[in-house]
């Protein structure tokens, strides 16, 4: 049973990721029937650390309360920051005799200079994915989820979804009613659909650069309404279609059909957002034609429905 906790900081530790971790499993709430865990705030040394936000962290530890902890956490911190080789090495050893070892946001990077992650399904925030993936290339970065466990290895994506991850292993440890309560308690709720791909910024479309395609993709971007095949889109190029198609790809780095999918995917998710239009006239707007062809697609690559986009994201006024 999950009793002890023990969080690493570094120096330029990031507030709301190491606030996520206390606020789980460092907050005494056992007067309301919850677990009550021993947590301890720990640096190299037991010396302070400065926070991301202006101000000095002062723990009551050193590494030695990761020796038994049932669960080590990593939280964000800044790009760049040097990882003393003490604090991988108890990761390691934490790793080695079935601990659980978590990260939130970049803290994946830690995990990664560890080698833990080798081998490893993980994630980390959207921002940060192809970093992660570059640098450590044995990982199996799974860029849209919220929080990936993998054994014993827990990775958290970006900010909140820190707060996934640690519900997710309570309810793990002590059961979804408990689970449900400590996210009702915290206002929160105790599990959230879709993944990463829903927060990322959708830009209005533009043309990449690709100086034999570019006036045609303008003029797609502008007419996605309409049912486009490749034979349409090489007659207005003036290429053959075996042509077009090979050209496409190499000033686009993708198939026609792909990129013109997902040209229409980030107008649906803009119309979502800023019109009142219902889904069948977004569909038709967009050129998917129908409802469900605009949920298919919309689902595999966005990581959650039309409706709940809309819920999340609309702009109220």
């Amino acid at each position: 049973m999950l009793s002890k906790v023990a969080v690493i900081v570094l120096d330029q530790v990031a507030a709301f990721e190491l606030g996520v971790l206390c606020e789980v499993f460092g907050t005494d709430r056992t007067a309301d029937g919850f677990p009550g865990y021993r947590f301890d705030v720990c640096t190299v040394d037991g010396a302070p650390v400065r926070s991301r936000s202006g101000f000095q962290l002062v723990p009551e530890a050193d590494l030695t309360p990761t020796e038994d902890a049932d669960l080590v956490a990593v939280p964000a911190l800044y790009d760049g920051t040097p990882v003393p080789e003490p604090v991988l090495d108890a990761l390691r050893r934490a790793h080695q005799r079935g601990a659980y070892v978590l990260s939130v946001c970049s803290g994946a990077f830690v995990l990664g200079e560890a080698g833990l992650l080798d081998g490893r399904e993980c994630t980390t925030h959207w921002k940060y994915a192809d970093q992660l993936a570059a640098r450590f290339p044995l990982a199996r970065v799974r860029c849209n989820e919220l929080y990936v466990q993998d054994g014993n290895l827990l990775t958290g994506a970006g900010t909140a979804a820190g707060i996934d991850a640690c519900l997710h292993l309570v309810r793990q440890e002590h059961g979804s009613a408990l689970a449900t309560k400590l996210a009702r308690r915290m206002v929160v709720p105790p599990h959230r659909d879709g993944g990463q791909a829903q927060f990322i910024e959708a830009p209005i479309p533009r043309t990449p650069d690709a100086p034999t395609l570019e006036p045609v993709l303008g003029w797609l971007v502008g007419h996605l309404d309409q049912s486009l095949t490749i034979d349409d889109m090489a007659a207005r190029s003036h290429m053959a279609p075996r042509t077009f198609a090979r050209r496409f790809r190499a000033e686009t780095g993708t198939t026609p059909h792909d990129w013109l999918t997902n040209q229409r995917i980030l107008l649906a998710r803009r119309l979502l957002e800023e019109t009142e239009l219902g889904v069948e006239a977004i569909a038709t707007r967009a050129g998917f034609g129908e409802a469900a062809t605009l949920r298919h697609h919309f689902t595999r690559r966005v990581g959650t429905t039309p409706h709940a986009y809309r819920t999340l994201f609309r702009e109220r006024v």
